[in-house]
């Protein structure tokens, strides 16, 4: 691949909020590309992980697609997993103060965020580090040193600390080491590019290098991708919102999840979470807006695109062959969990021990939105005795066989 179509590639996706600082970190990247291809060597590629929670959806992997795309192309990759970071948490998109965890539900949440990473990242091209390598290190006289290339002026601009001084909230000092740090890793590493989101701007483009130059290293290249939205496609994924498409589900459920975002939302899922280059978007969305593709059919490409990529072809096409019978002819899954039902049992006792919902809560307020049916019959009182053995379903995609 030609280094101009290398560069249109890993910049696919990217947001910096400024034309002129995207169209510099564009030509500094040919630039490194090109250097680093006649003195033979990879360019050294990092993104860094807070496993803050060990529960991930695919939002959290935007950035692990473009390590891949570096990979693809021969560079060296690098999973930095920040225990170190992770003790404080990142204060970027948040506009109150992150609980601090322990060593414990750091290292526990590591264990199991790593792997669900090589769903996209290729293992054995994959360096995986831990940043308590080098910061556990560091003395308070280096502290110093590293805050010395940093003004309270600069923090105070970011917009979510700006929001907590205005309405008078508090401003840990501690917050403001979250940028030194991750600065001080990027020199550690010795990076060519550093990979992350939007919230991370300031980080990458702002401290990091300004770290890496006091030090005497070349200044590492920030890739800063957009934040996919959930799937009311406005709001960032987000679990807490309910907006999200869980790694670890189905194939079945992420195909189904994708099938409801809004057509607006097409595009952006299609530059994030695919394995698509520039010429396939481009024809994604030429097919679009021309009407030669009708958005549902585009959205099926896309759901069985995404769907693929985490799990598997084959089972991508059976999840999408599911969901045509199940939500294009009107008929149930062939294969659904069981439940055997007891004497004297109510709709809501029912609902809650099946699993299809998580609440008496959830059980009512689905049941008042005429959500629960049976049989294809709609289900509206909650208390009453279950009335019969037979298909129960919640919502649009959730079944089982009551006996």
């Amino acid at each position: 691949m030609h280094i101009d179509e290398q560069v249109d590639l890993l910049m696919q996706g990217t947001e910096y909020g400024d034309d002129h600082l995207k169209e510099t970190m564009a030509e500094e990247l040919h630039q490194r590309l090109e250097s680093a291809q006649k003195e033979g060597r990879r360019l050294r590629i990092y993104c860094g992980y807070d496993p803050r929670t060990s529960d991930l959806h695919i939002g959290h992997t935007v950035t692990m697609r473009k390590l891949r795309q570096f990979q693809d192309l021969g560079h060296e990759v690098t999973f930095l997993i920040g225990t170190y970071t992770s003790l404080i948490g990142d204060p970027s998109d948040k506009d109150k103060l992150r609980p601090l965890l322990t060593p414990e539900q750091v290292e526990q949440n590591a264990n199991t965020y790593a792997e669900q990473a090589f769903r996209i990242l290729d293992r054995s091209k994959t360096i995986v580090k831990y940043n308590a390598e080098w910061l556990s290190k560091l003395t308070f006289a280096d502290l110093i040193n590293l805050a010395s290339n940093f003004t309270i002026q600069q923090f105070l601009t970011r917009e979510n600390f700006r929001k907590r001084w205005d309405q008078g909230d508090a401003i840990h000092l501690h917050e403001t080491f979250y940028a030194v740090m991750q600065g001080y890793d990027a020199f550690s590493l010795k990076a060519d590019v550093q990979v992350g989101g939007t919230d991370q701007l300031f980080n990458i483009i702002t401290a990091a290098r300004k770290v890496m130059t006091s030090l005497g290293e070349k200044p590492n290249i920030g890739i800063i991708m957009g934040i996919l939205p959930g799937t009311d496609g406005v709001v960032k994924m987000s679990k807490s919102l309910g907006n999200h498409i869980p790694l670890n589900s189905t194939a079945q459920d992420m195909y189904g999840k994708v099938m409801s975002i809004p057509d607006s939302a097409m595009l952006k899922f299609a530059k994030l979470v695919t394995r698509w280059g520039p010429r396939e978007i481009s024809e994604f969305q030429a097919g679009i807006n021309s009407g030669a593709t009708h958005p549902r059919d585009a959205k099926m490409k896309l759901a069985l695109e995404i769907t693929a990529t985490y799990y598997s072809e084959n089972e991508a096409v059976l999840a999408q062959q599911e969901f045509v019978q199940l939500f294009q002819q009107g008929s149930a899954p062939s294969e659904m969990p069981e439940y055997s039902l007891r004497p004297g049992q109510s709709v809501i006792e029912v609902l809650l021990e099946s699993g299809l919902v998580s609440s008496k809560s959830e059980g009512r307020r689905l049941i008042e939105q005429k959500g629960v049916k049976l049989d294809g019959e709609t289900l509206l009182e909650f208390d009453v005795a279950f009335p019969h053995a037979g298909i129960l379903q919640v919502g649009k995609r959730r079944f089982i066989k009551v006996k």
